[in-house]
């Protein structure tokens, strides 16, 4: 596997989560989580991967449990475009299938109310996409 940073963005009508991993992709960390309706959020994303120069991008896909494409696939797909336009990295969708309700009973079992940990849970579900994105690097060569 390429050594190198990974990102990670859960994307939502609200907030976006953003998480990364070290350099040797094993350990995988909330990072923000930014306003989706934010005038500059895009100058936010850039700053963000200026700052920690990553070799690859996920995007969490809405993915129903039956397997079709929720109804906001292509809300994330407009972002994955227009991240495209701004940056050369390489982008892949990965299934996000229970992401936040991972990252909603990960933060229950840390003893952390969900009312008082909104954006946390964002940021904890793109760790669950970053990971998903890593498994699949690791088994297919992405």
């Amino acid at each position: 596997m390429q050594k190198g940073r990974r990102i990670a963005f859960d994307y939502g009508d609200v907030r976006i989560g953003v998480a990364i991993c070290d350099p040797d992709a094993i350990l995988s960390t909330p990072l923000a989580t930014l306003q989706a309706q934010s005038k500059d959020l895009f100058v936010q994303i850039m700053q963000i991967i200026d700052e920690h120069e990553p070799i690859h991008i996920y995007i969490g896909k809405p993915t129903l449990l039956n397997g079709n494409e929720g109804a906001a696939v292509s809300k994330v797909e407009v972002f994955v475009e227009k991240l495209r336009e701004k940056s050369a990295i390489p982008i892949s969708m990965v299934d996000e299938r229970l992401s936040t309700v991972s990252a909603m009973k990960d933060m229950r079992s840390a003893g952390v109310n969900a009312r008082d940990a909104k954006s946390s849970i964002d940021a904890m579900a793109a760790v669950a996409i970053l990971e998903q994105g890593l498994a699949i690097e690791r088994s297919k060569k992405i």
